[in-house]
């Protein structure tokens, strides 16, 4: 697939010069990139590259946040019965053990409940409120679900529950009415960061109601773990307060993790010491969630809660089983979808793909929509029938806001929700034709040739020459990486291949080469390597024999190999020299 290499563009190029000299000049290619992510201040630089614990907001700027802690602690106090309502996703799994956990420690009789993806779908259902009544609650705390369940709300009012809602997704214009609604997205809601996830969410009012209760704040810090979890796993920007939870985070996850996650990361051949925002999003964070996706979710809270090591151990491997299934799945459900696409896009020129196949399961559709979204580079919907009606997933590509894109069709809809790039969603299966054609014309009016043109977005020009070990200092600690603090991506030109590229891999569908500036003989030489890009093999391979020299996009990484650590460029696209 053809990429455009997309410059970032500075609003104030003057500040890369100022910050430069404040970081004891510092290489530009770096300032660029801290100037690009609104770091233009030497006390910017301070909070970006020493993220503290000091740094986070007081969570009773956040609007609800006096009455949800008051109200949980008196149900502490009392002895109430308290529901904790999650989601069936990493987001909803890790605010739920942590909410459990939390007011189990404080002596609170607590249950939990999550939604089943098939049975119930997604959100606040009166079959879970009816499951709190049924067990004595008299509290009902949702996290990372419930800002648009206006209907259900009044259910559980009328079935003599209290409500308080934790959410992070987009609100829309009417709140439900519940006893408090913490969600920094409510258009009325002063707490400076918007962009905490779930887990972020219920973090933040578990130290509400440890002021109520009269104990420090900072006694939540053991349960900041699952928040990074939950961070990468949501796909949530890492910027802000986002990145002093994930930074501390990461650091209990590595250095004191829960025993259930150590059990699920020796199966999944993760060292928790080595443990990166990466990690969680390709490798731990697919395993939780297979637990709600092939089955019961409720298995991952179970194993992130346990003491005890023989339980923990079959959780894991319970998890571990789920996800080998899922992985199965994904690749059915895949071919069969690429096929489809297929037909769709080549009987009639389309922005965007809807794809319904009753039989599809509903906890792969929505992995399976992104994998397309990879290869068509449209917005893509997957659904499949439940219950009477389709349920399904959307995902989006720069440009297109996929829940601005869904409330245009909402009168088709039954319920939907979500941020920009991905959404879920329930429609009449008699409406899917009709939806399919509105949505496509919604996705029209946003995109231009440029948008259906997937991009790479490039943070600064580098001379490889410039990559030494302060260069290297400097860099690594612009990590966690995640949105809006993506892994810088540089672009280097007039390179040439040195001695013979390869392609390795187990097809050869990786390409390994060596760069250098051309003609710069003394200059520094890379290994770089360039997965799943054998395409350009050719290329580079014509450039070794002397033939044009080359431009290229790229990542800097640590290479670790047989006790030998060493700089890696890791590609991202490569075209001849303009």
């Amino acid at each position: 697939m053809t990429h455009s290499w997309v410059p970032r563009v500075l609003e104030q190029p003057g500040r890369v010069a100022l910050i430069q000299q404040e970081l004891n000049q510092l290489p530009e290619a770096l300032a660029r990139v801290l100037v690009l992510r609104g770091i233009d201040s030497l006390e910017g630089a301070r909070l970006f590259f020493r993220p503290r614990l000091e740094d986070l907001h007081d969570p009773f700027l956040m609007k609800g946040m006096r009455a949800a802690s008051e109200r949980v602690a008196e149900a502490v106090r009392r002895g109430e019965k308290i529901l904790v309502y999650g989601d069936y996703d990493v987001d909803g799994t890790t605010a739920t053990t942590l909410m459990v956990r939390f007011l189990r420690e404080r002596g609170a009789e607590v249950d939990f409940f999550i939604p089943d993806r098939i049975e119930h779908g997604y959100g606040l259902r009166p079959a879970g409120i009816d499951y709190a009544v049924d067990a004595g609650a008299r509290l009902v705390v949702t996290l990372d679900c419930g800002i648009t369940a206006v209907q259900e709300a009044r259910y559980a009012r009328d079935r003599g529950l209290d409500l308080i809602i934790c959410d992070h997704h987009k609100p829309d214009d009417e709140i439900p009415e519940a006893l408090a609604v913490l969600n920094p997205k409510q258009v009325d809601c002063p707490y400076p960061f918007k962009e905490l996830s779930g887990c972020g969410v219920g973090f933040k009012l578990t130290q509400g109601v440890l002021s109520a209760l009269g104990e420090p704040p900072e006694t939540a810090y053991p349960f900041l773990d699952l928040v990074a979890i939950s961070i990468a796993g949501d796909i949530v920007p890492i910027m802000g307060e986002n990145r002093v939870l994930m930074a501390e985070g990461l650091k209990r996850l590595t250095e004191r993790p829960r025993l259930g996650l150590k059990k699920l990361a020796e199966l999944a051949g993760i060292d928790l010491a080595q443990c990166s925002t990466s990690r969680i999003v390709f490798s731990l964070g697919p395993r939780i969630n297979a637990a709600g996706r092939m089955g019961d979710a409720c298995r991952a809270v179970e194993l992130m809660l346990e003491d005890d090591e023989y339980r923990a151990a079959e959780l894991a491997w319970q998890l571990e089983q789920a996800n080998r299934m899922r992985r199965t799945l994904d690749q059915t459900t895949l071919s069969e979808a690429e096929h489809l696409a297929d037909e769709h896009l080549g009987s009639v020129a389309q922005h965007s793909l809807v794809l319904f196949q009753p039989e599809w399961h509903l906890g792969v559709i929505g992995i399976v929509a992104s994998r397309l979204v990879e290869r068509f580079y449209r917005p893509t919907v997957m659904l499949a029938a439940s219950n009477g009606e389709a349920k399904g997933s959307a995902r989006s590509i720069q440009g297109v806001n996929i829940y601005d894109a869904l409330k245009a069709c909402e009168d088709l809809l039954t319920t939907f929700g979500g941020h920009d790039y991905a959404a879920g969603l329930t429609i009449p299966t008699r409406n899917v034709t009709a939806f399919r054609l509105r949505f496509d014309e919604v996705v029209s009016s946003f995109v231009t040739p440029e948008v259906l043109t997937p991009s790479i977005s490039v943070d600064a020009l580098l001379n490889l020459n410039e990559i030494d070990r302060r260069f290297w200092a400097v860099l690594r600690q612009f990590a966690p990486h995640g949105p809006e603090n993506d892994t810088p991506v540089f672009q280097a030109n007039g390179l040439e291949a040195v001695g013979a590229p390869q392609r390795v891999g187990r097809s050869g569908e990786h390409l390994k080469v060596t760069l250098r500036h051309a003609g710069d003989d003394g200059g520094l030489h890379f290994e770089a390597i360039g997965f799943g890009m054998r395409e350009r093999f050719g290329l580079v391979q014509e450039s070794a024999r002397g033939g044009s020299p080359l431009d290229a996009l790229f990542t800097i990484q640590e290479n670790n190999w047989n006790g030998r650590t060493s700089l890696q460029l890791h590609l991202k696209d490569v075209r001849p020299s303009e």
